[in-house]
């Protein structure tokens, strides 16, 4: 799939930040999905796997610098877990706009939380309701999956509801902890 995405961006001269998606079936067939030409959300998971700083590399080639390090000069090292951490009921989904009375954010070593809220911040309704994003990173998917467990606990955030429960749950859930999930995991496990 990387060395498509690679030929792909090569064919059609493309030279900046961007995510190719594609979904894999049960045969490991997989299929083109879309092209997004920009920074993700999730663009944390890649900056830790592969140790480096997307935002600062995307904002160096638009200024009309070349990139300084090649695709072959990519490395990819260990296992990275993101939770977005959103204002909603954990198992209604419904926004929970309001003030932030207790905030607790987890750190350490391997831990990275992207956020903008501080003890006293009202959410407001009017906007998606993320409002951070946990990352970590360790050797092996295992350790990766516990350091979560670990920073979902440590993590508070009191006077609005939060999906940090429901993350707990599916970082507990066997098939998860298992790697057997798909697209139609989320429909089983609700």
């Amino acid at each position: 799939m990387g060395r498509i995405a690679v030929k792909a961006c090569e064919e059609v001269g493309y030279s900046n930040a961007g995510t190719i998606e594609y979904l894999l079936d049960e045969n490991d067939n997989f299929y083109f999905m879309e092209m997004n030409t920009r920074i993700q959300v999730e663009h944390p998971v890649t900056e830790m796997v592969t140790i480096s700083d997307l935002v600062a590399a995307q904002i160096r080639i638009a200024a009309g610098e070349k990139l300084n390090y090649t695709q072959d000069e990519v490395i990819f090292v260990g296992h990275a877990i993101e939770c977005r951490i959103n204002a909603e009921d954990p198992v209604t989904f419904t926004p929970s706009p309001g003030r932030i009375n207790t905030l607790n954010l987890p750190s350490g070593p391997g831990v990275r939380v992207d956020t903008a809220i501080y003890d006293g911040y009202y959410v407001p309704p009017y906007y998606d309701s993320l409002i951070a994003k946990l990352v970590v990173h360790s050797r092996t998917r295992d350790r990766a999956i516990a350091r979560m467990r670990r920073s979902l606990e440590a993590m508070v955030v009191e006077g609005i509801k939060t999906t940090i429960p429901l993350h707990l749950k599916i970082l507990n859930d066997p098939d998860f902890i298992s790697g057997n999930f798909s697209t139609r995991f989320m429909d089983r496990f609700l």
